[in-house]
């Protein structure tokens, strides 16, 4: 499904994508379009693209092609997903720990589109965390 979402394809693009946007929400799926939880993810991102294209915006980055955020965001795991409004970048209590960004593919159309949701409100709102509509600290039984 990525090649139905729009990538951007250097740093300049996506730091523009962020300034650029005044009133909704831009989400930026990092990871590669071979990898098979990127592919669930774009999944999900494609399929909720139209439910939220009033107040969201999604973008794909390839962080091979653009490596200039890999360091600063620590894209270290396969998918990764942050969140930005008005050029702040929106973090998310998921239980897991890690509030800066989804690091997992999601495979439930209407779970994400409640997190894309309520980061929103709390973004409107001016809050830079937000918690997530359900806990996901047990996600994983280890």
């Amino acid at each position: 499904m990525s090649y139905l979402l729009p990538h951007l394809n250097n740093g300049w693009q996506v730091d523009q994508a962020i300034l650029d946007e005044e009133e909704k929400l831009v989400i930026i799926r990092f990871g590669h379009d071979w990898d098979p939880q990127c592919m669930q993810m774009d999944e999900i991102l494609y399929k909720s693209a139209e439910k939220i294209k009033k107040f969201a915006v999604v973008y794909l980055v390839d962080i091979t092609k653009v490596p200039d955020f890999n360091t600063m965001y620590e894209l270290y795991d396969p998918v990764t997903v942050m969140f930005f409004y008005r050029n702040k970048h929106m973090m998310i209590d998921l239980g897991t720990g890690n509030n800066n960004k989804i690091n997992w593919a999601m495979n439930d159309k209407q779970e994400f589109i409640d997190i894309v949701e309520i980061i929103y409100r709390g973004a409107r709102k001016g809050k830079g965390l937000v918690v997530a509509p359900k806990d996901y600290s047990t996600k994983y039984k280890y």
